[in-house]
């Protein structure tokens, strides 16, 4: 093969790795644009399922906390919003139940605030040293600013997931005995929502959340996603599967409810066990400090004060 033939086969696979990479290109693009729909789709959606909160936003802004609210709104769709307010924030957001304009705008204002705010603050509080000392307050300043109300809503959600978990034996065995005096799937759903909201403080607000849903025109599968989904717990993934499936087939569901209860239960004792046991090595170092000193001085500090006194007696006598 000459150099003629080499030149054109290296150009034919240029040209092919350009087509492979303008195809690949497209491919990338389209599917970020179906993506973007979807979560607009999803977005005004979610705006229709809580009308008093989309109503305060839309409302003109009276006070100047309504203000910064609303000028924060702005910024949720911009490319710095969308880095400030992420997908993971907004999925803790969500598991606040407070993922909507009004709380995403104030965990924006928070984030931007603080990180601006607490490196001017360690500048004026903190003694400056050079410019070694100016970078690491101005680091260190940034990193608390911008994780600080991230760490906030993660502890007050993960405090709801703990909740969500204790709350669902109870809402097991009130769906199962509900279910067992004749009510439907809906009907159950909305006595538990109705007449059992104060003990069922996290859960009944995301049953409330999918019977609105329901209503608006949904089927079950599409309102129970955000309940089987928020906390990621796969016991409330299984419930709302189970539920679906009974709205879609029937039948009985008292003892499959019944077995789920129970194996959640075992679950839980086992899951007690296994903190039982955790706690008991941790303990025994804090016996050791703390009890062995003092079992020492009273077993054997009568034979070390004898042996104190009978050495410093031949000491004497010497």
């Amino acid at each position: 093969m000459n150099s003629t033939q080499y030149t054109l086969i290296i150009l034919a696979v240029l040209l092919l790795a350009a087509a492979l990479l303008l195809m690949g290109g497209a491919l990338l693009g389209r599917a970020w644009r179906l993506k973007r729909n979807l979560a607009t789709i999803d977005e005004k959606i979610a705006s229709h399922d809580r009308p008093a909160a989309s109503a305060n936003i839309s409302a003109k802004p009276t006070s100047w906390r309504d203000r910064l609210v609303a000028v924060s709104a702005g910024w949720l769709d911009t490319p710095v919003g969308r880095q400030l307010v992420a997908e993971e924030d907004r999925h803790l957001l969500d598991q606040c139940n407070v993922n909507d304009m009004r709380g995403k705008s104030l965990f924006f204002l928070a984030r931007a605030v603080l990180t601006v705010c607490l490196p001017l603050l360690g500048f004026f509080l903190i003694p400056r040293g050079g410019w070694l000392s100016l970078l690491l307050i101005l680091f260190f300043g940034v990193a608390l600013g911008h994780m600080l109300p991230k760490w906030i809503v993660r502890s007050v959600a993960l405090k709801r997931q703990r909740l969500a978990a204790e709350e669902l034996p109870l809402l097991i065995d009130l769906l199962r005995l509900l279910q067992g005096v004749g009510l439907s799937v809906d009907q159950s759903l909305h006595v538990i929502e109705n007449e059992f909201g104060n003990v069922l403080t996290v859960l009944g607000e995301e049953l409330s959340i999918a019977s609105r849903q329901y209503s608006t025109g949904r089927s079950r599968e599409q309102s129970m996603r955000r309940f089987s989904t928020v906390f990621d717990n796969e016991d409330l993934h299984a419930v709302s599967r189970l539920l679906v499936q009974v709205e879609h087939h029937g039948g009985a569901v008292q003892e499959p409810l019944k077995q789920f209860s129970e194996r959640i239960r075992e679950q839980r004792k086992l899951d007690m066990r296994e903190k039982i046991g955790k706690l008991t090595v941790k303990m025994t170092g804090v016996m050791v400090m703390t009890l062995l000193p003092g079992l020492l001085v009273i077993t054997g500090g009568v034979g070390f004060l004898a042996v104190i006194r009978a050495l410093s007696r031949m000491g004497a006598n010497t």
